[in-house]
């Protein structure tokens, strides 16, 4: 359980650091669009496609941190109403519903991520392919997520259930 823990840890740790460098690069890349399309007017013409597509990957790896942190759409005033098992089985299928939600997302974003392999992004000459993976990817990290934050739940019920009792 405690190298389950540590891989959670590691694992979004890295992707909060990552999605953060990214977040920077777009902020980079889209003051140097800014500058120089309205400053030096000879706008470059990869910085606006670069900011694009690290804003991409950004909302999709932030996803799974939403989810990671709890911060996503639910049912809290039936969840508030419930109490013990019937809560958790609340839980446990509201998990396993945006977890299968999820996975099928990945699996549509790798379907398409493989049939845009052989095109490329103007000004970047890059495969768009690497844009498209950012829907698998992200949506994987989500649904690992979800059940992160579940059994992180479950880990802790006793020692809240005793505090309480």
């Amino acid at each position: 359980m405690r190298l389950l823990c540590l891989f959670d840890r590691v694992l979004f740790r890295a992707v909060s650091l990552i999605t953060q460098v990214l977040l920077l690069v777009a902020v980079v890349t889209a003051f140097y669009q800014v500058i120089t399309r309205f400053v030096l007017q000879a706008p470059s013409d990869w910085s606006e496609i670069l900011t694009r597509a690290v804003l991409i990957w950004t909302v999709m790896l932030g996803i799974s941190l939403a989810f990671r942190h709890g911060a996503m759409i639910s049912v809290e005033m039936l969840r508030e109403r419930l109490t013990g098992r019937p809560r958790r089985i609340l839980e446990w299928v509201l998990a396993l519903i945006c977890a299968g939600f999820l996975l099928f997302l990945a699996w549509i974003g790798g379907q398409m991520t493989h049939r845009v392999r052989f095109q490329s992004m103007p000004s970047l000459d890059i495969s768009i392919s690497w844009i498209y993976l950012s829907i698998p990817v992200g949506t994987t990290l989500a649904a690992i997520a979800v059940f992160a934050r579940l059994f992180d739940r479950d880990a802790a019920a006793p020692e809240r259930n005793d505090a309480q009792g």
